[in-house]
């Protein structure tokens, strides 16, 4: 062969080559131009979290006084059927992980918007204190689908890097629904009444939620992953990821009997009674002390610090050692606390509530964090849904636990056995990382 021939064969072999590479670094440079989806799916998490939070948790307390207003009911008639909607609710979170795994994402949120936009609109119909019952009934279907247990079950599957911050940004949505939800909620029943209020509020979220979920909540495709634009995964990450994914088969009396299973879910149980429990009675304990006009502003104070506490604990859990963080979330909430206790000055109260609020948003989103650590990841959704599940049943005795112990002994002993319940709750959750450590202390050796 001539040596021109030579050259051309050269140059025939190589720019197949010299294409694919460049398509490759173009696909890299798209890749790294592009928003990773996983990110979307917050943004879609943090509104379902937004409509949830204002109209399931938030909302009951507007429709109360709203009710009382309207027909003149007590109010532990209409105080009874949001009781058994938080108990229901809790019940139907126990099945939620394997719906969301059945069904999918989309499906799932799609229906529980639409019961609770259901559930709304019953309760603008009803004539009848006995009728609250099956309206919060229809509405606890929505608050199971779309709380705590699936906002996490919605973002997990996107993260291997940034959870912490993920499921943080997303769980934001539920204090933006106190913000946001709940005060337009009192708007719009002055303006246009209770009835047309809660219809426009059923309607304004399904317009929102059913094409978003559409929309953005698709399944992860297997080249996607958090992080991509540094380039393949390690051959140590996708190990990790592996055996995480692989796991044991499920079994859920293994599950019950595990001791990380069994240390999340009463230290959080315990932590959520004592937090439930005194921002129901935060009000009524400040106002004697500071003003009911004050007092509104200390509550406004605890949610804006719930928002800026879980901006900070997603910008470095991924880091560390998740149940040492819960932990540390504790301990703040334990010096808020004291400083409520101590009720010196109207300042150190305003500075108790700031603290106490900086925790309560992790609350809800460090338990899914933890298990996302601890279990197989095939197993996170029903594991979260489980633990929800129980601290929501847990924390529904708050209240009335705190309003028993301030009818014995004021609302001094009621914040103390708040202090001691979260005393509680940090040991326990601290309990594996010290058996940890005294396993790897040498025999004799003093730490």
């Amino acid at each position: 062969m001539s040596e021109n021939g030579q050259r051309i064969r050269s140059c025939a072999l190589t720019l197949p080559r010299m294409n694919a590479c460049c398509k490759a670094e173009s696909g890299r440079r798209a890749v790294r131009r592009g928003v990773y989806h996983g990110w979307r799916v917050v943004g879609a998490a943090f509104l379902v979290a937004l409509f949830a939070w204002g109209l399931g948790f938030y909302g009951p307390g507007v429709y109360l006084l709203a009710l009382q207003d309207r027909y003149g009911w007590s109010t532990a008639e209409i105080a009874a059927p949001i009781t058994a909607y938080y108990l229901l609710g809790a019940m139907l979170v126990l099945v939620a992980g394997g719906i969301f795994e059945r069904f999918g994402a989309r499906r799932v949120i799609a229906t529980g918007a639409a019961a609770m936009a259901c559930g709304v609109v019953l309760l603008a119909l009803v004539t009848r204190p006995w009728q609250l019952y099956p309206a919060f009934a229809v509405m606890s279907v929505g608050w199971a689908t779309m709380s705590g247990a699936a906002i996490n079950i919605i973002v997990a599957p996107w993260f291997d890097e940034r959870l912490g911050l993920a499921v943080s940004l997303a769980l934001n949505g539920a204090s933006a629904g106190g913000l946001i939800v709940a005060p337009l909620l009192i708007l719009l029943i002055g303006r246009l009444g209770f009835a047309a209020a809660l219809y426009c509020a059923a309607l304004l979220m399904l317009v929102v939620l059913v094409p978003t979920a559409t929309l953005v909540m698709r399944p992860r495709r297997a080249d996607e992953r958090d992080h991509a634009e540094r380039g393949p995964a390690p051959e140590q990450t996708r190990s990790a990821t592996a055996a995480t994914t692989e796991g044991p088969p499920w079994r859920l009396s293994t599950v019950l009997h595990s001791r990380n299973f069994q240390t999340i879910n009463l230290s959080f149980s315990l932590g959520l009674m004592a937090q439930v429990g005194f921002l129901t009675h935060q009000v009524a304990y400040l106002s004697p002390i500071v003003g009911t006009v004050a007092a509104g502003w200390a509550v406004s104070l605890t949610t804006f610090s719930a928002i800026v506490g879980r901006i900070v604990m997603g910008s470095f859990v991924d880091k560390v050692d998740r149940r040492v963080a819960a932990c540390g979330n504790f301990v703040i909430q334990i010096a808020g606390m004291a400083l409520l206790v101590s009720g010196a000055s109207a300042a150190l109260l305003y500075l108790g509530c700031a603290l106490f609020g900086l925790a309560v948003g992790n609350m809800i989103s460090l338990p899914g964090l933890i298990v996302q650590q601890e279990f197989p990841k095939r197993h996170f959704a029903r594991v979260v849904s489980l633990i929800v599940a129980i601290n929501q049943f847990t924390f529904a005795f708050g209240p009335g636990l705190l309003g028993y112990l301030e009818r014995e002994g004021g609302y001094a002993a009621a914040l103390v056995a708040c202090l001691v319940m979260q005393a509680s709750a940090a040991t326990i959750v601290m309990s594996p990382v010290l058996g940890r450590i005294v396993q790897r202390t040498p025999a004799g050796r003093v730490c």
